[in-house]
């Protein structure tokens, strides 16, 4: 049976921890990309494609749903994450319209995703 993940709730999501976890470009990517996706969209974190180890992948995706910007549901054999745009937006009206910006202006998905695993 599916089981949602613990999170924060839309009121305990914080300012300063959602613009710590975005500092990572990783992270600041995935959201983008998920807010560029229709709502309830659900996608594994492997599916993204970045260049990192699937473990760093994990570590990054529990970062982003303690942070209170994604949920994940974990169903066993994998677990699928989609973007609390509702909850974001009440909370931060705009912050997903600049992030999408954003990823538009680098280039676009492929670019981004790429530029990830350079540091």
């Amino acid at each position: 049976m599916p089981e949602l993940l613990p999170q924060p709730a839309r009121d305990e999501i914080d300012l300063s921890i959602v613009f710590s976890t975005l500092s990572d470009p990783l992270r600041r990517t995935a959201i983008a990309i998920l807010a560029g996706l229709p709502d309830c969209t659900e996608r594994n974190c492997v599916s993204f494609g970045f260049p990192v180890a699937k473990a760093s992948l994990t570590h990054h995706f529990k970062i982003l749903r303690e942070a209170g910007l994604i949920s994940q549901i974990d169903y066993g054999n994998r677990r699928a994450s989609s973007l609390r745009r509702d909850d974001i937006e009440s909370r931060f009206p705009g912050l997903l319209a600049m992030l999408v910006k954003e990823l538009e202006q680098a280039g676009g998905i492929e670019k981004a995703v790429t530029a990830t695993g350079k540091r």
